[in-house]
C-alpha cells in the first residue's frame, strides 16, 4: 500500500507525463527548421513567436511582388511546412498565382503518437496561427486565407469556428475528416458554426474517415446556412494528392479566384 509521500511522487509524475504529452515537441521543431532552413530553395525561412514559444514558418512573395493576398498553410499530422506532399506544392504553386504564402510549423508530438494524444495541441495551434495572421498584416496583407490539410485542417476549422475577430477570410480543408478527438473538438460541430467562405476538398481515393464522412461535413455546412461552402472531390487522388500537384493548385487557386478578386 502506498503512503502519502508515495502517492504525492506518483501523482506528480502522471501530471508530469501528461504535461509532455500534451506539448510540442520542440526538439523535433528545432531539427526540422535547421534541416529546412539549410535546403531551402524557394521562400525565405523565419522565426515567428506565439507567446513566449518561437517556432519555423516560410514566406514565399507572390509573382507579382505585392502581399496583399496571402495564404497560411497548415500542414497535416506530425510533418512539416515543406512537406513534400500537398504543403510544398501549394507553397511555391499559389505564389506563381500572385498569392503569397505564409506555410507555419504546427505543435508536433513525437513519431507514432496516437492522433487522440493531438488533442490538447489545438489550443497551442491557435497563437501560432494569430501570430501568422499578425505577420501577413504587418507585410501589408488585406485578404488572408486558411490552406489546411488533414490534422491541419481540423486545426483551421476549430480554430475558425472558436476565435472571436478573427481576419480571416476564408478557409480551404484538404482531407478533412470527423476525427474522434476530445469532446469540446468536434469537427462536424465546427463547420456548424463557420460563416466564412469554406471549401471542402478531397479526393476519390482519399482516406476512409474522410470519404466515410463527407456526407456529414456537407450536412453540417446545411445547417449552418453557409450559404459559401463548397465541396469538391478530385478523381483519382488519394489523401496526400500524390501525382496530383498541378490539379490541387489549379483547384485551389480557382477556388480563391472566385472569392478573392485581384
Amino acid at each position: 500500500m502506498f503512503n502519502f509521500r508515495q502517492l504525492l511522487m506518483l501523482f506528480s509524475l502522471i501530471i508530469l507525463n501528461h504535461g509532455q504529452a500534451s506539448a510540442s515537441d520542440i526538439a523535433k521543431e528545432k531539427r526540422w527548421a535547421e534541416q529546412i532552413s539549410d535546403s531551402l530553395l524557394d521562400g525565405e525561412s523565419i522565426s515567428l513567436k506565439a507567446g513566449k514559444q518561437e517556432f519555423m514558418a516560410i514566406f514565399t512573395e507572390s509573382a507579382n511582388t505585392s502581399n496583399e493576398r496571402a495564404i497560411i498553410l497548415l500542414h497535416g499530422l506530425g510533418v512539416h511546412p515543406d512537406w513534400p506532399a500537398v504543403i510544398h506544392p501549394l507553397r511555391v504553386g499559389l505564389p506563381e498565382h500572385n498569392w503569397s504564402t505564409l506555410s507555419i510549423q504546427l505543435p508536433v508530438l513525437a513519431n507514432g503518437v496516437d492522433i487522440h494524444e493531438y488533442g490538447p495541441l489545438f489550443k497551442q495551434a491557435a497563437p501560432r496561427i494569430q501570430a501568422a495572421t499578425e505577420y501577413l498584416q504587418s507585410q501589408g496583407s488585406r485578404s488572408i486565407v486558411l490552406v489546411s490539410h488533414s490534422l491541419g485542417a481540423a486545426m483551421a476549422s476549430w480554430y475558425i469556428a472558436t476565435q472571436k475577430n478573427t481576419q480571416i477570410k476564408g478557409l480551404v480543408t484538404i482531407g478533412l475528416s470527423d476525427l474522434e478527438l476530445p469532446p469540446d473538438i468536434n469537427i462536424l460541430n465546427s463547420i456548424e458554426k463557420i460563416q466564412l467562405p469554406l471549401f471542402d476538398l478531397y479526393g476519390s481515393r482519399d482516406l476512409d474517415s474522410v470519404l466515410h464522412s463527407a456526407a456529414a461535413r456537407k450536412k453540417a455546412a446545411i445547417k449552418s446556412a453557409n450559404k459559401d461552402y463548397q465541396q469538391k472531390r478530385i478523381t483519382g487522388a488519394d489523401h496526400f494528392f500524390n501525382n496530383y500537384d498541378d490539379a490541387l493548385v489549379r483547384t485551389v487557386y480557382g477556388w480563391l479566384k472566385r472569392y478573392f478578386k485581384p
